[in-house]
């Protein structure tokens, strides 16, 4: 049974890394007809492409790929590949001098783990788009979740692993919300239905022991211990109901609670949170208000997801590595 983003029909996922290379990047590919979108951003220090069209009051209402990756700025190059991807299959608005294909996307900073000097472009992004699939998505240390840390509260060194997570809700009717989000977040990542701490930043490099950066906060004035903007979570919301982009815009809004349910602290000016929805299908009649409540769930088990899914890399322990510790 497929948990995943992909199980609403239409939407294909590809994931591309670099040998040797902590970084990487994850393409979402829609339906040929492009879908209905809408965005959110919160963080204080975000990294994005294409977001403006899809405001409600301009004009472009479809969307025929979304892709996140790491490299900071750098991987925003990605959408390139992803748009000579889209244009090499027929894809795109259709302007009547050409079509072109609608892109947005989002970008971590993981450069604090990628020490090769090999970054995402435009040749991985097209890359990701020849392996997207509807197959379950495969989750953790893949695409740009590839190198995401999260627990940085006193910088890297103490932190571990994010990663990617995707999950689908399915209520009555046939509804489905679903999320994928790349976890790369500064403060710690608390499972509400446990009621703790997962992962997050630890006592000192050498200790499984979390320290808890929701107390430790208590006694900091200033957030030390790393660059400006190092840190983000970005992801995707898709659903099968029929929404315009004002309600998606809605939905996007709303899905960021299950960020700040899952994520101590989140949307800090050293964050990047952004959030974007889709619409997928043609189911009316349910209210924005209650997509958007389920949005928000699926957002913060997504996250779960990543972090459950991750594995260590050199100097940074997994969730795993706390598990198999207790």
């Amino acid at each position: 049974m497929n948990t995943t983003i992909t199980a609403i029909k239409g939407i294909r996922v590809g994931h591309a890394h670099i040998d040797g290379a902590f970084t990487g990047c994850t393409v979402i590919l829609m339906p040929r007809e492009g879908v209905t979108a809408g965005v959110d951003v919160r963080g204080g220090a975000p990294g994005t492409y294409g977001t403006d069209s899809l405001a409600p009051v301009n004009l472009v209402d479809r969307v025929h790929g979304i892709f996140f990756s790491g490299g900071s700025a750098f991987g925003l190059a990605v959408g390139d590949g992803v748009r000579k991807f889209l244009l090499n299959e027929g894809i795109g608005f259709e302007t009547g001098h050409g079509k072109v294909p609608i892109v947005s996307g989002a970008i971590i900073f993981d450069l604090g783990v990628n020490n090769s000097g090999k970054l995402p472009d435009a040749d991985l992004g097209y890359s990701a788009c020849l392996l997207a699939s509807s197959d379950p998505v495969l989750c953790g240390n893949v695409g740009a979740g590839r190198g995401a840390t999260v627990g940085k509260l006193l910088g890297i060194e103490q932190g571990m692993k994010g990663g990617l997570g995707s999950y689908c809700i399915s209520t009555h009717g046939g509804l489905k919300v679903a999320a994928l989000m790349v976890v790369n977040a500064f403060g710690d990542i608390w499972d509400p239905w446990q009621a703790k701490i997962i992962a997050g930043c630890r006592k000192d490099k050498n200790s499984l022991e979390l320290l808890e950066a929701p107390k430790a906060i208590y006694n900091l004035d200033k957030l030390r211990g790393f660059p400006d903007g190092q840190n983000t979570v970005i992801g995707l919301v898709a659903t099968n109901a029929k929404l315009n982009k004002t309600q998606l815009t809605k939905v996007a809004q709303m899905a960021h609670d299950g960020l700040a349910r899952t994520v101590i602290p989140a949307h800090t000016l050293y964050d990047g949170d952004t959030i974007f929805a889709v619409s997928c299908g043609s189911i009316e009649g349910i209210e924005t208000s209650i997509i958007g409540h389920f949005a928000a769930e699926a957002v913060a088990r997504a996250i779960l997801v990543a972090i459950r899914s991750s594995k260590p890399i050199p100097g940074i322990p997994a969730w795993s590595n706390l598990v198999l510790s207790d």
